[in-house]
């Protein structure tokens, strides 16, 4: 496969994906930035005590 059935091959599968794809509603989208802001606080969270351990441990 060269080159420029690659880049055609590319662009059949993006168009594909394009066509398939939604934009997702209120409940979806509400659901997906709770998860996020989950995510996000509990990384926070790690890296919180990380560095207290630190503190305390004198590192």
């Amino acid at each position: 496969m060269d080159v420029q059935e690659s880049v055609n091959q590319f662009i059949k599968d993006s168009k594909r994906v394009l066509k398939v794809a939604r934009k997702p509603d209120l409940p979806e989208y509400i659901d997906l930035a709770k998860i996020s802001a989950m995510g996000v606080a509990i990384v926070g969270v790690i890296g919180f005590v990380i560095v207290l351990l630190g503190s305390l441990i004198g590192i």
